[in-house]
């Protein structure tokens, strides 16, 4: 258990480093990252670190099954993961300062805002960005060069990687299942009944790009009963990308002959084998998935099968039409796209259980019937999108693949894992959280479910033994610590304050913050008790922290400070029942994702410049206040408003809300009636008001 748990910790890391890796290469060739960088005069700072990004993502593909049982590596991995933390935390900054300068210059026309946007901070402020970009790419470098150590090889980004091989066929096919190909069935059982005027074995070669369903073509063929009386002996070997003569051979003979084991025999006694045993037979040979195009091996193993009497076959399946012209001495059949309404018949049969009354569901049977034909008549891909979707009946995931981006890219023969591993590339963050949230509830992941907002708000428990496993993933790099705790990992990303053993002098509690990795991303406050001093003095060492959780605190103002966390995505201070206001300086959190104010009972009022924080996904909110301007938070996804005292009128000003999909109302006994600029709100998909007596 332990050693599987620490393989698979050991795979985690990686996994999360790759990511963080992909973060990075994504930003360094943002739009915005780019245009900032030209008018900055970094652009060539940043290329030069992209490119050596770009190097040590590539490192990664081959790392990843190599850090199990190498603790060198592993080490290696962990000072990579540090310094593209640091890349990120650089990146973060550009990015900042683009949102700030188009927050200034609102109400301005695009071009102005693109002018103010290109003009630099400071001769300064260019020399520091370019210096620190500089030394971060200089530290990457020294860490890519010791991958000569661990004998590491550089795949390109675009390189495939082989997750595993394609599983080996064989020649059973339920027919009923089987949609389309009739005629071109018709049409190679007619070739195989023919004899030959030339040769006494004749090759039809069958091409066709991945997923068209050569191998199911072949099955077919081979099952027909008019194959199975013309032929006394019908073989099926599954071949892929090796192409091994003595390896073949053996597999011929032990289709034909059974148990035998051929194993010791040397090649002579192969071959001597196999020409007997065809001897005379009129034999259909199906070779399957064949990629060789070496036609020195090809006719190496042709000239042990030409004994078979006349009207022996040789059937291949191919998607090079290369390999058919080296094998083939019939025309190659080539296949091509299934009709339309077969692929709809398949993505139906696919994605709705049989049985199931279609009628209900005629929205997603019309973009069913969109996605099966952008599948450009491949069964593959409309069966595996089909599944894909099979259960769902949420109309956004059936969008999210018909939309998808990769529709536009040129698809080549390998796009099929592509096409299904790039659906729901257009889903938003929320979309894709969902999903997984849902994946592992059906899963029996979470327990004690308890649905607090129906289809808003829930609450879950994760099991102690996940919880477990989860925290030993995690031991290098999050902890929960007390004021006592001397042995602090170094690599500390994310950290929880306990509740206990909370120092009575403050600058006790400053000091032990020295002892902590300055680049911590996450603070979570379990203790009610923490003072606004100290969570001064957090914000001041912690400068690159992304979320942070002050549930339950107790204190009636957030420090000014909390301005200068340019990094943070989320803030939460639910049932902090004293806090009156919010420091104007939270407006300055531009990338703020999720603000989290719910149960805050006492609070007055928002802060004016609430609508600065353009990257506000998810507001959940209580407060005193009675009216609200919610002009440009453009971003906003969920909106609740939840025990909300004051609150009579839904907000005039709605129409701003351009993202808003869900809005949530819950408590709110004076709520009187809904604005009428509620129909503005065009992108809405759940309104719930629950709990509002007037309403």
């Amino acid at each position: 258990m332990r050693l599987l748990a620490r393989l698979a910790g050991s795979r985690k890391l990686h996994r999360l480093l790759h990511w963080t890796a992909d973060r990075v290469l994504g930003k360094l060739a943002s739009a915005i990252i780019q245009e900032v960088g030209l008018a900055w005069g970094v652009k060539s700072e940043l290329e030069d670190l992209k490119d050596t990004s770009s190097a040590i993502h590539a490192v990664l593909l081959d790392a990843e099954g190599k850090q199990a049982t190498n603790h060198q590596l592993r080490n290696w991995l962990g000072k990579l993961r540090d310094a593209f933390y640091d890349a990120e935390d650089i990146i973060d900054e550009f990015e900042y300062e683009a949102l700030r300068r188009q927050v200034e210059a609102r109400g301005s026309s695009k071009t102005k805002v693109r002018s103010f946007l290109s003009k630099p901070k400071s001769v300064a402020f260019n020399l520091e960005m370019g210096h620190r970009v500089k030394k971060i790419r200089e530290r990457l470098d020294k860490i890519a060069a010791d991958k000569s150590k661990f004998n590491l090889i550089e795949r390109l980004p675009n390189t495939p990687v082989v997750l595993s091989k394609r599983e080996m066929t064989h020649s059973f096919v339920r027919t009923t299942d089987v949609i389309g190909r009739d005629c071109e069935k018709e049409n190679i059982v007619g070739l195989l009944m023919q004899s030959s005027d030339n040769e006494n074995v004749s090759v039809i070669p069958i091409v066709g790009t991945g997923g068209l369903g050569k191998t199911t073509l072949a099955k077919l063929v081979y099952n027909d009963e008019r194959v199975v009386g013309h032929f006394s002996t019908k073989v099926w070997v599954y071949v892929s990308e090796e192409f091994d003569v003595e390896m073949l051979v053996t597999k011929i003979l032990k289709e034909m002959k059974g148990g035998e084991n051929y194993s010791d025999f040397s090649m002579e006694q192969l071959q001597s084998h196999l020409r007997n045993e065809l001897d005379g037979k009129k034999f259909l040979l199906v070779f399957d998935d064949v990629w060789n195009q070496d036609r020195e091996k090809w006719l190496k193993l042709k000239e042990l099968l030409m004994d078979g009497a006349n009207g022996s076959k040789i059937l291949v399946t191919t998607r090079k039409k290369s390999v058919a012209s080296i094998m083939g001495n019939f025309p190659m059949q080539e296949l091509k796209g299934l009709s339309k309404k077969d692929c709809l018949s398949i993505f139906v049969k696919c994605a709705f259980n049989d049985g199931e009354d279609k009628q209900y569901y005629l929205n997603l049977l019309k973009i069913g019937e969109q996605i099966a034909e952008k599948c450009a008549g491949v069964p593959l891909a409309v069966r595996s999108l089909g599944s894909l979707l099979y259960s769902k009946k949420d109309e956004r995931d059936w969008v999210s693949i018909r939309d998808s981006e990769i529709w536009k890219s040129e698809q080549n023969q390998d796009g099929i894992l592509g096409l299904i591993q790039s659906v729901g590339q257009n889903a938003t963050m929320e979309d894709i959280g969902e999903t997984y949230i849902n994946d592992l509830l059906s899963r029996y992941f979470f327990q004690d479910v308890e649905e607090i907002l129906p289809g808003v708000y829930y609450d879950f428990k994760m099991h102690d033994l996940v919880h477990d496993l989860a925290m030993f993933f995690a031991q290098n790099e999050y902890f929960t610590l007390s004021f006592r705790k001397e042995d602090i990992p170094k690599r500390i990303q994310h950290v929880s304050f306990s509740n206990t053993h909370w120092p009575n002098e403050e600058y006790e509690a400053s000091r032990f913050l020295e002892k902590l990795n300055s680049a911590i991303r996450t603070i979570d406050f379990l203790s009610a008790s923490c003072s606004k001093s100290f969570l001064n003095a957090c914000f001041l060492r912690f400068k690159c922290i992304r979320g942070l959780k002050l549930s339950v605190s107790r204190f009636e103002a957030l420090p000014n400070s909390i301005g200068d966390l340019k990094h943070l995505r989320y803030l939460s201070l639910t049932e902090n029942t004293v806090i009156k206001k919010l420091p104007s300086s939270i407006c300055k959190l531009y990338h703020l994702q999720t603000l989290f104010l719910f149960g805050c009972s006492e609070l007055e009022e928002l802060p004016r410049g609430i609508g600065n924080m353009i990257n506000l996904r998810s507001l959940m909110m209580t407060t005193k206040q009675r009216d609200i301007s919610f002009q440009w938070l453009n971003s906003l996804q969920d909106l609740d408003i939840i025990h909300w005292f004051n609150f009579e009128l839904l907000f005039k000003e709605m129409g701003s809300l351009t993202a808003l999909r869900k809005l949530a109302i819950a408590n709110c006994p004076n709520l009187v009636s809904l604005s009428p600029s509620i129909k503005l709100l065009t992108t809405l998909e759940v309104l719930l008001i629950t709990s509002c007596e007037k309403t």
